[in-house]
């Protein structure tokens, strides 16, 4: 009887001892699985978006949906260009899933070397068409202007610069700038200048630049720092580094240029699904909800200042409507061949004769 007893308890004990060990392995294993998200777990989003503004989108499409975003970003001198290239390197083997431009230009050379693929997000629908793709390869969501920045100091408000033509006067010599047109929304200026008034005429505008004394800068975000120190009198820059300025209090003014003419260059964000991405489902969820309403509006709200498209979305005061704006009539498609050609030829050969002023 005690033997039984015993022999019992032993097996009890044994048993007891592999319940616990089966609990714990099922617990290691569930907390592995947590802390590391398979690939189906996971967007890998390159963006040339500044990282202030693209980072919290991300984090708030992460707690609603559970998908980590993996955002790769891009130096704000080589805006956009690096991670292009980085995805031309990449197209046999892809690595990102999604590329969120900061431009539909550099979306549109995705398109044209065969990197990007089609996907008609359906919650696109209600965007205005002329943003968009016809193929599907890019989709726009808000938007930015180019604009004139300039300095109250030094240009009363009835002198103030309203066209790209005050660059090249003589009123203005040496008083002007712009960042550097070989990257970002500044080499998509200069091709569009180059598809509407041709190449003898855009040529010998810039050429008139560098006779006035226009200084080429390393960015956008040195256009604004610069003129709004009082080192230039205006200069060429964006919406959201214009908003940024006037956020600082810093005494400066906006225009938005040849609204008589020519008209301002409207510049969407654009999505697009890369060409065979490791994670087209979640790559699909994330450019859905990129070209959200919800997104939008925040994108509106914060300081990037961006112009909704989509008809409907609140906007802050100091947001002008893209409806409002007399935009530049481009096809950002027929842009991208473009300013291949304008980055390897005349544009470089201008850069690199302008970077010693």
């Amino acid at each position: 009887m005690n033997s039984n007893m015993h022999e019992n308890r032993s097996l009890t004990y044994r048993f007891s001892i592999l319940l616990v060990a089966l609990v714990s392995s099922l617990f290691i294993c569930g907390c592995g699985r947590k802390n590391t998200p398979s690939k189906q777990g996971e967007v890998v989003v390159y963006t040339s978006v500044d990282d202030v503004f693209a980072r919290p989108i991300a984090e708030k499409f992460e707690r609603e949906t559970g998908i980590v975003v993996k955002l790769v970003t891009d130096t704000e001198e080589t805006k956009s260009t690096g991670l292009l290239n980085r995805l031309i390197i990449e197209k046999s083997r892809p690595r990102a899933d999604v590329f969120w431009s900061g431009d539909p230009v550099r979306a549109a050379i995705l398109k044209l070397k065969g990197v990007s693929a089609p996907y008609a997000s359906p919650v696109a629908k209600g965007m205005p068409v002329q943003f968009n793709d016809p193929d599907k390869h890019w989709q726009s969501l808000s938007a930015r202007a180019r604009v004139i920045l300039y300095n109250k100091n030094l240009v009363s408000e009835d002198a103030k610069p309203k066209s790209l033509q005050d660059f090249i006067s003589p009123r203005w010599k040496g008083k002007a700038c712009i960042a550097n047109p070989l990257f970002g929304t500044t080499s998509m200026h200069a091709a569009a200048l180059f598809e509407l008034w041709g190449k003898q005429r855009a040529r010998a505008f810039f050429e008139n630049m560098s006779s006035n004394g226009v200084v080429m800068l390393s960015s956008n975000g040195e256009v604004k720092r610069r003129v709004a120190a009082g080192d230039f009198a205006f200069g060429l820059t964006d919406t959201d580094d214009a908003n940024v300025a006037l956020k600082e209090g810093k005494p400066v003014g906006v225009v938005y240029p040849d609204r008589s003419t020519i008209g301002t260059l409207v510049i969407p964000n654009a999505v697009v699904l890369i060409n065979n991405a490791p994670n087209p489902a979640n790559a699909k969820r994330f450019i859905d909800y990129l070209l959200s309403a919800q997104v939008e509006q925040a994108l509106a709200e914060s300081q990037a200042a961006q112009m909704p498209l989509r008809p409907g979305v609140p906007t802050p005061a100091g947001v002008i409507p893209v409806g409002e704006i007399h935009a530049m009539d481009v096809d950002y498609n027929k842009l991208s061949s473009l300013l291949d050609s304008l980055t390897r030829g005349f544009l470089k050969s201008w850069a690199n004769q302008n970077s010693s002023h």
